[in-house]
C-alpha cells in the first residue's frame, strides 16, 4: 500500500503500475458502486473504483438527507450517524468522501471507461483516457448513464444526471456483446427553485441478467440503477451488499 496514513492508521489505497490485476474493478461510483467497493476492500480485496467524476461520488438524488433511512450496516449509515444532525447533502458526500479515501484497498480512479474485453482470466477495460485497467471481475454501477440523456425543458443533453458524460462507448460495446439493451426513464422533481429534469438511459433487459449476473459475458455483473425495475436508496445499498457477498464467497 502506498500514501499517507488514514485516521485509522492505515494506507488508504493502493496505487498499482500500469498493468496492474485488481480482483474487482467496479466502474461507477454512486450509491451502489461505492457501497460494492467499500465492502469488498474491507473484506480482503484489492478494488478499483473508476468513476468519471470523483466530486460527484456517491451523490445523492435530493439536496439533503432529511428523513432517509439508509441501511443498517451501511457505509451511508454510518456516514449519516456521524455527521447528524446535519443533514446537508454536500457535507454528507464530503464526509462519505473522506470515508473512502480512508479504506485501504481501494484505489480511486477518475476515467470513463468504453469497452470490456474478457482474457482466460481477466477483464481488459479500456478506457477514453487510452491506459487499459486490468481485473479478474469487473462490476458496472453506471446508474443513468448508459447512454444517458437529460431533459430539462425543451432542452436535451447527451449526458446523466448532474451533467456528467453518458457512457455511450460502453453501451455500444455492450450491444456489440449481444446484450438487448432497453429504454429507461428517471424523473427528478423541482428542489429549490431548479427545474424538474428527466433522464433517459439505457439497461440490459430482464432476460439478459441472471440476478447480478451477465451470462453473455463470464466476468461481469451489475448492480444498482443500471438494472431494470425500479430503485430506492435502500434496495440499490442492499443490492451492492448482496453482490458484495457473493463476490466474497467466490473469492
Amino acid at each position: 500500500m502506498f500514501g499517507p496514513q488514514s485516521q485509522h492508521g492505515h494506507a488508504p489505497r493502493s496505487r498499482p503500475q500500469p498493468g496492474h490485476i485488481y480482483d474487482v474493478a467496479v466502474v461507477g461510483a454512486g450509491l451502489a458502486g461505492t457501497e460494492l467497493a467499500w465492502r469488498l476492500a474491507r473484506g480482503g480485496q484489492d478494488v478499483l473504483l473508476v468513476s468519471q467524476a470523483l466530486d460527484h461520488l456517491g451523490t445523492l438524488y435530493q439536496p439533503t438527507t432529511a428523513g432517509v433511512a439508509f441501511p443498517e450496516g451501511s457505509v451511508f449509515a454510518q456516514v449519516q450517524v456521524r455527521v447528524a444532525p446535519d443533514t446537508d447533502g454536500w457535507t454528507f458526500h464530503r464526509h462519505l468522501k473522506a470515508e473512502i479515501e480512508a479504506t485501504s484497498g481501494i484505489h480511486l480512479l477518475q476515467s470513463t471507461v468504453t469497452a470490456l474485453d474478457e482474457d482466460d482470466d481477466q477483464v481488459v477495460l479500456s478506457t477514453w483516457e487510452g491506459p487499459k485497467l486490468h481485473a479478474r471481475q469487473v462490476v458496472l454501477a453506471v446508474g443513468a448513464f448508459l447512454k444517458g440523456r437529460l431533459l430539462i425543458g425543451d432542452g436535451l443533453e447527451e449526458a446523466g444526471r448532474l451533467s456528467e458524460v453518458a457512457y455511450d462507448f460502453l453501451a455500444d460495446d455492450l450491444a456489440s456483446s449481444g446484450i438487448w439493451l432497453i429504454g429507461a426513464e428517471r424523473t427528478a422533481a423541482a428542489v429549490d427553485g431548479a427545474p424538474a429534469y428527466d433522464v433517459r438511459f439505457l439497461t440490459p433487459a430482464p432476460s439478459e441478467l441472471d440476478g447480478f449476473r451477465v451470462p453473455r459475458l463470464d466476468r461481469v455483473r451489475m448492480v444498482g440503477q443500471c438494472t431494470p425495475g425500479e430503485h430506492t436508496y435502500a434496495s440499490v445499498l442492499t443490492d451492492a451488499a448482496r453482490l458484495a457477498a457473493d463476490l466474497l464467497g467466490d473469492a
